[in-house]
């Protein structure tokens, strides 16, 4: 079946732009991200230091006071601070049965209906579910559901966490390119988050089936989830098929609010939702910032 019709017309991008693209195809991504893979792991001092005072400098929005540690010097590399953890308290996880929370803090790119099977990227620009989640299979229950895509800004905290409680059935690392993730790259390249390499999560909650999927991006190959204490990263030779992640048994339960997961540099997290399961919150939509906790969704209850 052909995808719906996206009936806004396609921006021409701008010189600039086009070159932003250009340097994404020709620029050997996976090498790329390995040398910044390794760099941020460096636990010399005075490299540590530089690298995360300059990323402060460089994102005055980072606010370390909210961080469990809130010093350079208590850091051991530049991953461990660029994942850090908050301290109790400042993301409240609204607790009403009905919530369905955001997972993390960043800001809406793209929410609404998935229509015929397909999500919307950006203006004149859909992709399938069944590429993203890496097979019709797992898409069909969310054909006619809801989707949302939240993009985390690198001076975001990089944590995901769930949105409502539930029980992994099935984690999935699916290859793929390492295109920056923007507005430039989401308004030109098609499928950009079915192309990027990315873990799918498949989750059954009370109220129905639900689909986190943590997709990477230019700097950004490795993922971390609850469940599994070795890095999700690209395999070398690198696969060209979905592989199944390990499960412990018996499997994760988490609770809504409960860390699932983190971003070893940032970049996308898109939920799935099949028909019936929630309504979205009239202020979701694009451009919207959000923070971890506050509700998103309306769930409909029995």
């Amino acid at each position: 079946m052909n995808p719906p019709r996206l009936p806004e017309a396609i921006a021409t991008p701008s010189v600039s732009d086009r070159l932003f693209i250009a340097l994404q195809h020709v620029l050997p991504q996976h090498l790329a991200t390995a040398f910044i893979h390794w760099l941020a792991r460096v636990q010399n001092g005075l490299v540590r230091s530089a690298l995360i005072k300059g990323f402060l400098k460089l994102y005055p929005q980072v606010n370390l006071g909210e961080a469990q540690r809130t010093q350079v010097e208590q850091y051991a590399s530049f991953n461990d601070f660029f994942t850090r953890a908050l301290r109790a308290g400042v993301r409240p996880i609204d607790v009403a049965d009905t919530a369905l929370v955001s997972p993390v803090d960043g800001r809406v790119s793209q929410a609404g209906a998935i229509e015929e099977g397909h999500l919307l990227q950006a203006k004149g620009h859909g992709y399938s579910a069944a590429a993203l989640l890496g097979s019709a299979a797992r898409a069909e229950p969310f054909r006619g559901g809801r989707f949302a895509t939240i993009y985390l800004a690198p001076f975001n905290y990089h944590r995901m966490h769930m949105p409502v409680a539930g029980t992994l059935r099935e984690a999935v690392h699916v290859p793929g390119a390492l295109y920056s993730v923007n507005q430039a790259t989401a308004e030109n390249v098609p499928g950009l988050f079915a192309r990027n390499e990315r873990v799918v999560c498949l989750f059954d909650t009370p109220y129905g089936p639900l689909a986190m999927v943590l997709v990477g991006a230019l700097f950004v190959g490795s993922v971390s989830v609850v469940w599994q204490s070795s890095e999700v990263t690209p395999a070398k030779p690198r696969p060209q098929y979905p592989t199944p992640l390990p499960l412990p048994s018996p499997a994760p339960a988490l609770a809504k609010g409960e860390e699932m997961g983190r971003f070893n540099m940032g970049s996308t997290v898109i939920l799935l939702l099949p028909p019936g399961m929630a309504e979205w919150e009239a202020s979701l939509v694009a451009g919207q910032p959000l923070r971890l906790g506050e509700r998103i969704g309306t769930l409909r209850t029995a």
